[in-house]
């Protein structure tokens, strides 16, 4: 029994089991999360370049660059410690007549997390200005230690969705690094144009975090032993791209006539 709980972790853990990579879905979950990261880093992006631009002129691409670097490696390490966890089959206790397991609770409790920090988001991009909060938080001209330090503690915060965005996705360990690769290397070399893009339309960030409710939700049925076909998932969230990049095209014909 332990022997095959080991085997389960391993399994779980093994970032180079690419048996996926022949698999047309597999292909279909990388770039639907490549984009959906993309999209959700942006607010990583966004806080990143706050702090940064506390720094002297000649450091603020390397501690761009850095901060990048620093948010890749703590998704990465995020996946290993949450899949790892997901591997925990035992029921732990009994909750009105249904065994829950650890990864039943990562799971709940992830999609819980997903659903909060959506609304939170939506409501802050509506009502309020956290960027505003994070600019105050670093005096100008601070020190590079200082502010490689708050990147690191915020990429932690900001990784969070991100990793269980792509837990409630993919199965494989080995998709999600490979996701969370491309999406952090496009973000680090078109860092400026994807934010710019972002800022000038605000609804596919609505439309991402709209995403992770969705997900979330799916994320709290799957706890409960209650899966939704990922399939499902895939068509919603491509169906609604279809549309959002629809409106911005007739957006942007109407600007062109006006």
């Amino acid at each position: 029994m332990i022997a095959n709980a080991a085997a389960a972790v391993t399994a779980n853990l093994n970032v180079f089991d690419f048996s996926w990579i022949t698999t047309p879905e597999a292909w279909i979950a990388v770039m639907t999360l490549c984009v959906l990261e993309i999209v959700l880093g942006i607010d990583n992006i966004v806080f990143i370049s706050i702090l940064v631009g506390k720094l002297p002129e000649q450091d603020r691409p390397r501690g761009r660059f850095l901060g990048l670097g620093l948010a890749m490696l703590t998704r990465i390490m995020l996946l290993m410690s949450i899949t790892w966890v997901m591997s925990l089959t035992h029921p732990l206790f009994t909750l009105m007549n249904h065994p829950l397991t650890g990864k039943d609770l990562v799971l709940i409790f992830g999609g819980l997390f997903l659903i909060y920090k959506s609304t939170r988001e939506i409501h802050e991009k509506l009502e309020g200005d956290p960027e505003g909060e994070v600019s105050g938080s670093v005096g100008k001209g601070a020190a590079f230690g200082a502010v490689m330090v708050q990147i690191a503690l915020l990429d932690i915060v900001f990784s969070l969705d991100s990793v269980i965005t792509a837990v409630g996705m993919v199965k494989h360990i080995s998709i999600m690094v490979t996701a969370v690769l491309i999406s952090v290397g496009f973000m680090m070399v078109f860092a400026k144009a994807v934010g710019d893009f972002v800022a000038r339309h605000p609804t596919v960030k609505m439309l991402a975090l709209s995403f992770l409710i969705l997900i979330g939700t799916a994320l709290i049925g799957e706890g409960f032993h209650f899966e939704i076909p990922k399939g499902y998932i895939y068509c919603s969230i491509g169906f609604s791209m279809a549309v959002e990049l629809l409106n911005l095209k007739a957006k942007k014909k109407a600007a062109a006539k006006s």
